[in-house]
């Protein structure tokens, strides 16, 4: 499977002949365009026409980020997977009310479900969540009654406070203490790791979008309107607790991230160059773990159950199959 590459070094990306090279203080590194789907800047980076030009043939997506280690955008190559068919297909889940709100239930409840997947993982290693599995399994109950997009949205935001809660209880450090979800800006450790990891799994899914048939701007559960990308933050949903948090609580409980890898300014808290390094080694082991599928009767890493996650949409959409969202098992 293709790789992502990551730049975090200012410098300029080039195109020489069929190769693509990044010039920066630490000299010249060659990337191999056959094994690469994606490159995530972070740093000054220098480009090109002559360099979009080639991504595009080579069908690789350029993501942006700013200063502070956040998705700014995406330079996203000509729709080679192109369908007037499925966007069609979409459109017509969207507009009917009946349809999305059936689609926007499935991601909930698949988020929510490996919410619990990931409480109960740390309940049975000697954490007290008890009660947090109590009060997130009675509101998962309550999803199928609820008649609006708003009215899931409401369940959903109070099934994640709880969850949210109940991170001081599995990460044991008052250095990472968790008070309240705070977004734009990030004004805590621990918040500032959970918006960069959701970031990088938003983006993780849209180049996995970009693999198929879907339009990425038209969503489901997050309203399709003037943003840039709204289906993979749908299908992120039910991937974040496995992915990200995951990857947070081992970081932090093997003390691999420090204060000294973060930076605040104003009373908003960012990862530093080096947090963001050691945050994207452990994402990227997570995406390329496995575990073994029911149906396939082999081990598939994280990064192509996304795929096949969108795969499943597809079917959903054309009549297919009804969309099951995708359930951990460990």
């Amino acid at each position: 499977m293709k790789e992502t590459i990551y730049v975090f070094s200012h410098g300029e990306l080039k195109r020489q002949a069929n190769t693509l090279y990044f010039e920066g203080e630490k000299g010249r590194k060659y990337i191999p365009v056959e094994n690469t789907a994606a490159l995530m800047i972070f740093g000054e980076v220098t480009i090109n026409k002559k360099l979009l030009e080639f991504l595009s043939q080579n069908e690789i997506l350029l993501h942006f980020f700013n200063y502070y280690g956040y998705y700014v955008g995406t330079y996203y190559p000509r729709e080679h997977y192109n369908s007037g068919y499925m966007i069609l297909k979409q459109a017509e889940h969207y507009i009917d009310d009946s349809k999305r709100l059936g689609l926007a239930r499935k991601f909930i409840e698949g988020a929510s479900t490996n919410i619990l997947r990931v409480l109960k993982y740390y309940n049975a290693r000697d954490s007290e969540l008890g009660s947090s599995i109590a009060e997130i399994e009675t509101l998962q109950a309550k999803i199928p009654m609820q008649n609006g997009i708003a009215e899931l949205m409401a369940i959903e935001g109070n099934i994640r406070d709880r969850y949210y809660s109940a991170f001081n209880a599995i990460i044991k450090d008052e250095r990472f203490y968790f008070d309240r979800r705070t977004k734009r800006p990030p004004r805590s450790k621990l918040n500032s790791l959970i918006s960069f990891g959701n970031s990088l799994l938003y983006v993780a899914v849209l180049g996995e979008i970009y693999k198929t048939h879907l339009d990425p701007r038209i969503g489901f559960l997050h309203a399709t309107n003037f943003r840039r990308f709204s289906l993979n933050l749908d299908v992120a949903e039910c991937f974040k607790p496995i992915i990200v948090d995951r990857a947070i609580f081992y970081l932090l409980n093997k003390q691999m991230l420090k204060e000294t890898h973060f930076m605040t300014e104003l009373e908003k808290v960012y990862l530093n160059e080096k947090g963001r390094a050691v945050f994207v080694r452990e994402f990227e082991e997570k995406l390329k773990s496995t575990i073994k599928h029911d149906k396939l009767k082999r081990n598939v890493s994280y990064r192509r159950l996304i795929r096949m996650e969108l795969y499943k949409l597809e079917k959903h959409l054309m009549g297919e199959a009804e969309y099951k969202p995708f359930v951990a098992r460990w």
